[in-house]
């Protein structure tokens, strides 16, 4: 923020209300203004929070959702409208979203500051109300300033990754071991979802390639006696996502298969070699596709992404497209390079329609030197159905 000259931030849409105060409520992503105002927009209901460059932070929600702030971090609440009860914790009330967000600043001395505001996806109705409640402040667009921000993970969020990792690695490998020529693939997706939800997690996706024909999620699937299969899982534990894949095959691989097989094992291994501090994601990238291409093959894009908060966080790890990422606050290549404590995936798959599909995917953590896999996952070698 300091780099930015920036004197605070202002988060607008739930994923990065989440990221500044850890609040979330269920309907926050899916809750829109003509669910309630019959004829009115599609804009999701408003929520702020604040992150002062010095001072406190603060949180603005709908009095109707203000019990999910019962026990975070951030302390300092301040809630709009009339809802009808008496309010816990003395949070302070206000007649519209945007005069609680002003009061906030306000209460910091910062009415007449540079105020990075999160403006992706907000209606200019409400940033006009803003600048009329703080006519002279600074209001920037910072939405980009804050995916970048989230790109390098906090002790915190690194314990949550690795749990989401720990808890999709064990309740995949067992929805796995149930796999047998005959059984529907839904019974395997049930058994994953029972498990993440035993173990404090929710089920994000299971996602699988029937005969090779691309990516599914539908269930009603029968494995078959020659099925070697793409497999996609991942859950989410405390808001963070993980994400994982590897080859789940009926039979030992056949030798055209198991030759692409090694190829995107040497495609991952390489990229995680290269994933060092200062290297940029497309060199990483690079790595990758020419360690894969010197198998003799080309059908396939291997690549990496961030993992946070969204299943997809910067940076992304793919060849350089020459675009920018910009906003009021920032402008940096797109091109990211790699940073200690980033939590990035690496993948690799192949669709070989009405034969089969391979996949490999794998969670990372940039360290100082280089990286590391961000807990054990044998996924180098296929899952093979024991007879």
């Amino acid at each position: 923020m300091r780099q930015c000259c920036v004197d605070a931030l202002v988060a607008t849409s739930p994923v990065n209300i989440t990221y500044f105060s850890d609040y979330a409520c269920w309907l926050d992503p899916l809750f829109k203004e003509y669910m309630m105002s019959p004829g009115a927009s599609s804009s999701l209901a408003e929520a702020y929070a604040v992150l002062p460059l010095d001072g406190a932070p603060a949180l603005v929600v709908n009095p109707n959702f203000l019990a999910n702030a019962s026990d975070l971090w951030v302390t300092d609440l301040y809630t709009f409208g009339d809802a009808g009860m008496d309010l816990a914790r003395n949070a302070q009330v206000f007649g519209s979203p945007s005069e609680a967000v002003a009061a906030v600043l306000k209460s910091r001395g910062l009415s007449e500051a540079r105020i990075g505001l999160e403006m992706e996806g907000m209606p200019a109705a409400r940033q006009a109300n803003l600048l009329e409640a703080l006519p002279r402040a600074s209001l920037l667009d910072c939405t980009n300033l804050i995916r970048l921000v989230r790109a390098v993970k906090s002790p915190e969020e690194l314990r949550r990754l690795t749990q989401a990792a720990e808890i999709s690695e064990r309740a995949g490998m067992e929805a796995l071991a149930m796999a047998r020529p005959g059984l529907p693939i839904s019974e395997m997706i049930q058994r994953y979802r029972e498990r993440v939800a035993t173990l404090g997690a929710a089920l994000d996706h299971f996602a699988f390639s029937p005969r090779g024909f691309g990516i599914a999620v539908e269930p009603e699937y029968v494995l078959r006696a020659e099925d070697t299969l793409y497999m996609d899982f991942g859950c989410i534990f405390r808001h963070y996502f993980s994400d994982t894949g590897t080859t789940l095959t009926m039979r030992d691989l056949p030798k055209d298969l198991k030759a692409r097989h090694d190829a995107l094992r040497a495609a991952i291994e390489v990229g995680a070699e290269a994933m060092k501090p200062g290297l940029a994601a497309s060199v990483v990238q690079r790595a990758m596709w020419q360690a894969f291409t010197s198998y003799g093959f080309q059908a396939c894009f291997p690549h990496g992404h961030g993992l946070g908060l969204e299943v997809r966080d910067y940076p992304i790890i793919v060849p350089g497209n020459g675009l920018r990422i910009r906003d009021d606050c920032v402008d940096v290549s797109s091109d990211l390079s790699m940073e200690e404590g980033m939590v990035n995936n690496l993948e690799a798959g192949m669709f070989l329609p009405g034969i089969g599909s391979l996949q490999i995917e794998k969670s990372f953590l940039v360290t100082a030197t280089g990286s590391r896999e961000l807990i054990p996952q044998a996924h180098h070698q296929p899952c093979v159905v024991s007879s």
